[in-house]
């Protein structure tokens, strides 16, 4: 079957769409011998597609995990900075896997793994219908706040869906919010928080579709479940288990 290289050398493993695009660009990947260029097509089973002059390997087994990711962690496989990434806590897999989506450092709670590009960009585009769930513990709060809160609000661009948010608890100066978005743009609950005059002192994801965290600890991985990846086809409405 004929696909994208980019979506061939993603599913290998060797890197996410985006980074193998640049390997493209970069003139490191060839098909039977001549330079692939961005937008070029290829047969996996039957063409010759080599990184650097080494041909690929076979496509490794799809892997797809749940991690809690700790506060202090990006969401990257390196960083220019020295700081710790979440590649680190998922080290121990047997694969090399992708985060799906971002959390930001001082975030915490449940992060997608995977070796599946089509999968993840599924997942991160707007059409997946993804809802994704957070428990955000803050200062200052009143019920005053909540109409700001719920606002679409602009980023990059382009204004958010507005945002499901109710009060669970209430306690002298402090409050837990739940915050469903079906964006899950940049900083958004932080950037609502802010505008609304609420200081975030914690922010948790506990769900995302119909995955949820539970009591895994901080830090902590495992494999998706066969019901949990069922459930999350017949969400996004879309078959992948069939290659499995």
């Amino acid at each position: 079957m004929e696909e994208r290289i980019q979506k061939i050398l993603s599913r290998h493993g060797i890197a996410s769409r985006r980074q193998a695009e640049a390997m493209i660009a970069a003139g490191r990947v060839a098909v039977n011998g001549v330079a692939a260029h961005l937008g070029d097509t290829a047969n996996a089973e039957k063409d010759e597609i080599t990184l650097d002059g080494h041909p690929l390997s076979q496509a490794p087994p799809k892997c797809y995990l749940m991690l809690h990711k700790p506060r202090g962690y990006v969401t990257t496989l390196s960083d220019e900075k020295g700081r710790k990434n979440v590649s680190q806590l998922v080290a121990d897999c047997g694969q090399r896997v992708y985060p799906v989506g971002r959390l930001d450092l001082d975030s915490e709670g449940l992060l997608l793994m995977t070796n599946d590009g089509a999968l993840a960009n599924r997942l991160m585009h707007p059409s997946g219908g993804i809802e994704k769930c957070y428990r955000v513990t803050v200062r200052n709060f009143n019920e005053a706040c909540l109409p700001v809160l719920r606002k679409p609000i602009e980023i990059d661009g382009r204004y958010t869906h507005p945002a499901r948010v109710r009060c669970l608890w209430q306690r002298e100066d402090r409050a837990c919010l739940e915050f469903w978005l079906s964006d899950g743009r940049n900083r958004q609950i932080r950037r609502l928080c802010e505008a609304a005059g609420v200081e975030v002192l914690r922010l948790l994801r506990i769900q995302e579709g119909t995955l949820r965290l539970g009591k895994l600890p901080p830090g902590a991985w495992r494999p998706l479940t066969l019901e949990e990846l069922r459930d999350l086809e017949r969400t996004l409405q879309w078959k992948f288990l069939k290659d499995l």
